[in-house]
């Protein structure tokens, strides 16, 4: 890939071109109470609102009264301001400072108490306020019998009113009340229920829970869910919290183990019997007949299905009545039957709470890592902690094993909720897999050496002749493929999602342990022939960047600088491109690096896979403003090139092209220019005016050109460039927006700034489109199109997007690149031409200094940050030492650039104006003199 320039417009002369939060005054008594209360507590909420309501008070409860889509914040901040009394439920999560509580609580307290409504705590479980609420005081309802604990709330609320009327339950019109007695107290089981214990582990899930909650809730007649997910994601740890969460909305829950069909009639007889439905000695098939008669006819009752491995056979067990049914399973396919829950792995701070329950002294940055390593999987994050609190292993050590050993260290530990290891979870279901379909376990196998990232399906389709028997057969019959994909995903072994496949990390470790290594070097091969085969460009078309997202992953995964397989390395070259174009400069870096590294030292230093990647890693240096490091590299590439292919080949001249770009960018325009030339024609009469490294020579010499102040003679050469792009490569290619960028540029140089905004806007807008708002070419974009508006008088607009152009290279650059600041000093000028000139004078000053230490004194980008600064110096009244940064630019522009240069007359005119303003005007007659001389005279 051969690097090009992007032109920005440099305004380059200064002469030229949370708010606060108030409550005010309270609306009291629009509503008597708003319950504040943490997720895991939802259950108290509902028991106390429902009590509050029976005995006369107006409440308001989120789950009741908010709708889906509401501004939480908006909704809080408004029943904090219309309620009388804020019932605060204390427990453990409700002051865990992850939580909005504490916001809530927090914000009260900051308040007057004259001006906050009156805070009533209450304890639901044995707890130690912070010191904030320490003078509160509070009243216990945890412990109490259901009479007692109904007395306290009311005692703490005030009393009873009288009463408005049965409470609404769950309290909103849309929702059909579940019963018609209160709620039961929470911790308080109903008559019939035998769900295993609960996790007291249990952590995070809040969301999940809501959800489920509310889908019961909300819905009429028998609702029926399904969570599914792979083994290990935590789904019968899931629905045991669930049914002791809201153990008090039912007055039956009964856990039916589902994964053996043939038992689940007995398990409805157990129901039949401890309800009281049907007797000890009644024919098993009768029985079973009633007990589902009279679930239809019952309310206030959930079943759970657990670990049901299909729909199929479980439709005549759900009866239709008022109830609920929880279903957990690794099979998705349940659409036809239940409304499906995919259950995901943790979220990074759901791992890092469960790690620090049972590893109270762990630290933060060791748990994040043993997180990400175990890919946030609760059965391997609970397995961790088990381990590690069991037998005191540091954490590094345990990592290594997982690194070295991973199926030996994921079969210690059976934490509560789980019936095995996670080891022991994949090799059984591998197995049951295996007996059914041989070729979805080969499939697996094949995966577990690629990525964790989604897999297209399509990558084994496209190349059957790579797959051994019988996975090459079964890829070319769609039907029957599609089949073997239904297996993997009904076993819960991998997440299927439009045309791809995931498996987790972990059961990709055990599966790759699992093969041995007598099976591993041929599973790598596949692999490697496998991706090889996938049909891609060179990485520049920004329509195929899609693929190659879906690819890195993989591709990196099998870790191509150690691959002997020659088509892999060309792909792994193409890939390294697509990185360049892609903007993704970091990434960018560290891939080549290590390809050129290892490159180096296995395939040799003048191999052409090696040199391919070096002469991308150069360019990731020109990207990341790394120019002294670009032109080393690239310089030792080109005489590499030459001395192998040759003046003329086309490896060379990429090289040289490259060289040439690094000469402008390290400010040395003569050198860049001849050099520039000299590619361009050699492309011309080697590839022709229309191919695209000729194309890209042209830009470039059209580039150095206007550096050198050839604007008349570069502009041509742009629009040229422009319109051959368009036409081989259509409008929105990567090499297109870079010719429109440059063009850009090129007509503000030479004030056609109606024409620069019209080919500006367009390249910008496509920019952005096309390759996101932080690429660096849209960046570039940006500054030459606020340049452009500014000079045409459209200023605030132009304001407006310098500035966001500036905070966005801050933000994916640095504030040392380059292009940060030229858009600095693009931002300096405007604010300077408009009147706001300590903030210019602030900006110019820093970008001076950066670009001094980032480009050195001379570089002609750092002596116009010196001229934006000598104005903002004058404009400040601070003349003496404009004068002497004036007098250092003019010479150093004299030297660098040459008496005729733009540049250098501008900072000659610069200096004039200051040498009248302190009293020196033969100094200044003088030097108007000379500028006039060369403003004549033609440049050479």
């Amino acid at each position: 890939m051969s690097g090009g320039r992007k032109r920005t417009g440099d305004k380059e002369q200064f002469g030229r071109s949370d708010q606060a939060r108030g409550r005010g005054k309270r609306s009291r008594g629009v509503v008597d109470v708003f319950v504040s209360y943490a997720g895991p507590d939802r259950p108290w909420a509902e028991w106390a609102a429902w009590q509050l309501q029976d005995a006369g008070y107006s409440v308001e409860l989120d789950v009741w009264h908010w709708q889906t889509g509401d501004n939480v914040a908006l909704r809080m901040n408004d029943a904090l301001e219309r309620a009388g009394r804020i019932l605060m439920l204390w427990s453990p999560a409700y002051f865990d400072p992850n939580r909005f509580t504490s916001d809530e609580w927090t914000a009260l307290m900051a308040e007057r108490p004259e001006e906050r409504p009156h805070l009533v705590p209450l304890r639901i479980s044995e707890v130690t306020p912070p010191r904030l609420l320490a003078p509160l005081a509070y009243r216990d309802v945890y412990g109490l019998d259901e009479e007692q604990a109904r007395r306290s709330l009311l005692e703490a609320v005030g009393g009873k009113r009288d009463a408005r009327g049965q409470p609404e339950f769950p309290g909103t019109a849309k929702q059909t009340p579940l019963r018609e007695s209160p709620p039961r107290l929470p911790g308080v089981q109903p008559p019939v229920w035998n769900v295993p214990q609960r996790s007291p582990l249990f952590t995070g899930r809040d969301g999940l829970l809501a959800t489920v909650r509310e889908k019961f809730v909300g819905g009429r007649g028998s609702v029926v869910q399904a969570m599914h997910g792979m083994g290990g994601v935590g789904k019968t740890t899931l629905a045991i919290e669930y049914a002791h969460r809201f153990a008090g909305s039912y007055d039956m829950v009964w856990w039916i183990d589902a994964e053996q069909a043939t038992l689940i009639g007995d398990m409805f007889i157990a129901l039949g019997i401890e309800a009281g439905w049907v007797s000890v000695d009644a024919p098993t098939a009768d029985a079973s007949a009633l007990v589902l008669q009279r679930l239809r006819r019952a309310t206030g009752w959930l079943l759970i299905f657990d670990n049901a491995p299909r729909r199929e056979g479980l439709h005549r067990w759900l009866p239709q009545g008022t109830g609920h049914v929880l279903i957990t399973s690794r099979d998705p396919g349940w659409n036809q039957l239940a409304d499906p829950l995919p259950l995901p792995e943790f979220a990074r701070l759901e791992s890092l709470a469960l790690l620090r329950r049972s590893l109270p002294n762990i630290a933060h940055d060791r748990a994040d890592e043993l997180a990400h390593r175990v890919g946030d999987l609760p059965l391997a994050v609970a397995q961790a902690a088990q381990v590690l609190g069991e037998t005191g292993m540091l954490v590094a050590d345990y990592l290594a094993m997982l690194d070295k050993q991973t199926s030996l260290i994921l079969a210690e530990g059976a934490p509560d909720n789980y019936p095995a290891p996670l080891a022991a979870v994949v090799q059984t279901t591998v197995q049951r897999l295996a007996s059914e379909d041989e070729a979805a376990v080969q499939l697996l196998r094949l995966c577990a050496q690629l990525g964790p990232e989604p897999i297209p399906t399509d990558l084994f389709t496209a190349a059957p002749a790579a797959l051994g028997k019988p996975l090459a057969e079964l890829v070319t019959m769609p039907m029957a493929f599609g089949h073997t994909m239904r297996r993997i995903g009904a076993y819960g072994l991998a997440r299927l999602d439009e045309g791809t496949l995931q498996l987790h990390r972990l059961t990709q470790a055990i599966l790759r342990d699992s093969a041995g290594e007598v099976d591993q070097p041929a599973l790598r091969l596949q692999a490697e022939t496998v991706l090889a085969a996938s049909p891609m460009d060179d990485g520049r078309d920004p329509a195929r960047w899609p693929r190659w997202a879906q690819l890195i992953p993989h591709l990196t995964a099998l870790d191509p600088s150690t691959s002997t397989h020659h088509e892999l390395r060309q792909l792994t070259c193409d890939a390294s491109s697509y990185l360049i174009a892609h903007g993704d400069v970091e990434a960018a870096h560290a891939f080549c690096a290590h390809l050129y590294s290892e490159w180096q030292q296995r395939l040799g230093p003048d191999d052409s896979q090696t040199l391919f990647v070096g002469t991308n890693l150069a360019i990731a240096y020109t990207s990341m403003g790394r120019y002294a490091d670009a032109y080393r590299l690239n310089e030792e590439i080109y005489d590499r090139r030459r001395r192998a292919f040759g003046d003329d080949h086309v490896d060379t001249l990429i090289s040289a092209s490259d060289l040439a770009v690094c000469l402008d960018y390290l400010g040395r325009y003569d050198e860049a220019l001849r050099l520039d030339r000299d590619v361009y024609e050699r492309r011309r009469r080697l590839l022709g005016d229309d191919h695209r490294d000729t194309l890209n020579s042209l830009s470039n010499l059209a580039a150095v050109l206007s550096d050198l102040g050839s604007h008349d003679e570069a502009l041509p050469l742009s629009q040229d460039a422009l319109e051959r792009c368009q036409r081989v490569f259509g409008a929105d290619h990567y090499q297109t927006l870079t010719a429109a960028t440059n063009l850009a540029g090129a007509l503000n140089r030479v004030d056609r700034h109606d024409d620069a905004v019209r080919i500006g806007r367009d390249g910008y807008e496509r920019c952005q489109r096309v390759l996101g708002d932080n690429h660096s070419d849209t960046l570039s974009a940006a500054n030459n199109l606020a340049v452009a508006l500014y000079h045409l008088g459209q200023r605030d607009e132009a304001l407006r997007l310098s500035r966001d152009a500036y905070e966005r290279c801050q933000r994916a650059l640095g504030d040392d690149h380059p292009y940060t600041l030229l858009a600095a000093s693009n931002l300096a000028a405007m604010l300077h031409d408009l009147g706001r000139r300590d903030e210019a004078f602030r900006l110019s000053g820093d970008s001076h200094e950066r670009r001094r230490r980032v480009l050195g004194d001379d570089h002609p980008l750092t002596l116009k940050s010196a001229q934006n600064h000598v104005a903002a110096l004058g404009s400040l009244g601070r003349y003496g030492d404009a004068v002497r940064l004036g007098r250092q630019t003019y010479d150093r522009r004299r030297q660098v650039l040459g008496d005729h240069h733009p540049d250098t007359l501008a900072t000659a005119r610069e200096l004039v104006k200051l040498l009248r303003i302190t009293g020196k005007p033969g100094q200044a007659r003088q030097l108007a003199r000379s500028v006039r001389e060369h403003e004549a005279a033609p440049q050479a």
